[in-house]
């Protein structure tokens, strides 16, 4: 026991010994400097001023001065030696947020399981299911049909049902006449066509289509018997073109959007 005192009696006298001689040294340093003391000062010194600089130059956002930079446009240009707006620009408070560190502890949010839970397919390790998996039902890429070619639209398919002029009402027209679906409505000559299904009306317009018959030439209601017939439609058919231009008539197609004729 009494060695234990004088031990600790000894660590206390050094103890009061080590601080005499470090209050010393401070109070030479204050009175005398020395180089160390004179580099520790200019250096305390430059830092102080160095953090009443920044925060003196803030960063400046980009929406505080875009009106300045649409006045003047020569802000934006790097100069030497000196500091624009390109060269303070920061992201705007709150647009980027750090990223959420997972698997860290249970004190940062997302620790320990990492938001997978503790159980279940979906918690093991690598990708449970494979891209397009709905869990045994029939996924979407396989719901939904399969198009091929170009989409519906103004730039893809568009079916046209036309309605059908025969030969037949070519036949019940006066010779050197103009003929359309119109006229042979006002004459009595054929009636109304009703179409069901698919595109048959463009801006109110019926869209017909002259058919003929490629039988050979004889008499018949299939045959055109008409001469010098001007016949007007959106669509011809091979059969039906030769048959108008045998016997000296003419085809001119419309336009199915403006019903105008189409310069061939």
């Amino acid at each position: 026991l009494g060695g234990w005192s004088r031990m600790v009696h000894f660590k206390s006298v050094v103890r009061v010994a080590l601080l005499a001689v470090g209050s010393l040294s401070a109070v030479s340093g204050f009175l005398t400097p020395s180089p160390l003391g004179v580099r520790l000062q200019s250096s305390s010194s430059r830092a102080h001023a160095r953090s009443s600089v920044s925060s003196l130059s803030m960063k400046v956002f980009d929406w505080k001065k875009r009106a300045a930079l649409a006045a003047d446009p020569s802000l934006a240009d790097f100069k030497v030696g000196e500091e624009n707006i390109l060269g303070k620009l920061a992201p705007a408070p709150g647009s980027r947020r750090p990223k959420t560190r997972k698997g860290r502890g249970i004190a940062a949010g997302q620790g320990a399981t990492c938001g997978f839970g503790m159980r279940g397919q979906k918690s093991r390790a690598g990708r449970p299911t494979r891209p397009g998996f709905e869990g045994g039902q029939m996924p979407l890429y396989r719901r939904l049909p399969k198009l091929v070619g170009k989409g519906i639209g103004r730039d893809g398919h568009q079916k046209q049902n036309y309605g059908l002029l025969k030969i037949s009402v070519l036949n019940k027209c006066e010779p050197n006449s103009e003929v359309s679906y119109e006229t042979c409505l006002e004459k009595g000559l054929m009636t109304k066509l009703r179409i069901k299904k698919g595109t048959s009306f463009i801006r109110g317009k019926q869209l017909v289509k002259v058919i003929g018959s490629d039988k050979p030439a004889g008499e018949g209601p299939d045959q055109l018997a008409v001469n010098g017939l001007t016949v007007k439609a959106h669509a011809f058919t091979a059969s039906a073109v030769r048959q108008i231009e045998e016997k000296g008539g003419k085809c001119i197609l419309l336009n199915p959007v403006t019903n105008e004729e189409i310069k061939m």
